[in-house]
């Protein structure tokens, strides 16, 4: 399959998907698939290959090819501001199946991935799906290449559309960390859930506007957090943006900080 990104660029879909953990940065909103372990090798990793990526106050996702065999070697994926409703996540397909593989561009030249404007969440938030927009949802999908573990690109008209990632919060962490390796403890799952309410409409517009109700179910929420005594990593990962939140618009009283 020959796949089309930012207009006239093109990549074909080989059988070798990215062997890396994805990273899920909670406080920095991105899901990362690389070999990079912080903020020098990873420039050094953009230097060294080619493809979509940030530049100055410009900050597409990322797509990232090794210059040699043009092959996908790294991916950056933003998640988008705006949370679909009810209605419209429960209208994301659940076929065709995930298909692993890779990509190897058409050729060596760099090009520009728009971010994604609508985040799906599955009941549970077993799957978020980050799309094109809404209108990708009125026709079927053509394809979901798995271009590494639980992260797949969606495919409509040989055109990417999309990605989605299974399982999100295995892979918590916060900025370049390697994720806990060890299972989600249930506990973990279900305050999963609860942030991904706070930090999305209309729960998010609520805490900004300093709604009462909002404001303490944000300041149990962070408590809940910081009394979690296993599962540590996830929790603090959590932690690093709703803690954020709490200092911004619910004035978290000092005995509260760690």
């Amino acid at each position: 399959m020959r796949l089309t990104l930012d207009g006239d660029w093109n990549a074909t879909v080989t059988g070798d998907p990215l062997r890396s953990t994805p990273r899920f940065d909670f406080p920095g909103q991105c899901v990362r698939i690389a070999e990079y372990a912080d903020v020098e090798e990873w420039q050094r990793f953009l230097v060294e290959t080619f493809g979509s990526q940030e530049w100055l106050w410009d900050a597409p996702d990322e797509l990232r090819f090794d210059p040699a065999g043009r092959e996908l070697v790294g991916v950056g994926f933003r998640l988008p501001y705006e949370s679909a409703d009810a209605e419209d996540s429960a209208r994301v397909p659940a076929t065709p199946p995930v298909h692993p593989g890779g990509l190897r561009a058409d050729e060596a030249r760099d090009f520009r991935l728009e971010v994604t404007t609508e985040l799906c969440r599955a009941p549970g938030d077993t799957v978020l799906t980050c799309l094109r927009d809404l209108d990708v949802l009125d026709e079927p999908l053509e394809a979901r290449i798995g271009i590494a573990p639980d992260v797949a690109l969606l495919v409509q008209h040989d055109t990417v559309v999309g990605w989605s990632l299974t399982d999100p919060v295995r892979y918590l962490t916060t900025a370049f960390a390697a994720p806990d390796p060890t299972p989600p403890a249930p506990a973990t799952r279900r305050l999963f859930t609860a942030c991904m309410d706070m930090i999305t409409t209309p729960l998010l517009d609520a805490v900004k506007s300093r709604n009462p109700a909002a404001l303490a179910k944000l300041r149990e929420l962070d408590h809940s957090l910081r009394s979690q005594h296993e599962d540590r990593h996830r929790a603090d990962a959590l932690l690093a943006l709703l803690g954020d939140l709490v200092e911004d618009y619910a004035d978290r009283p000092t005995e509260q900080k760690p």
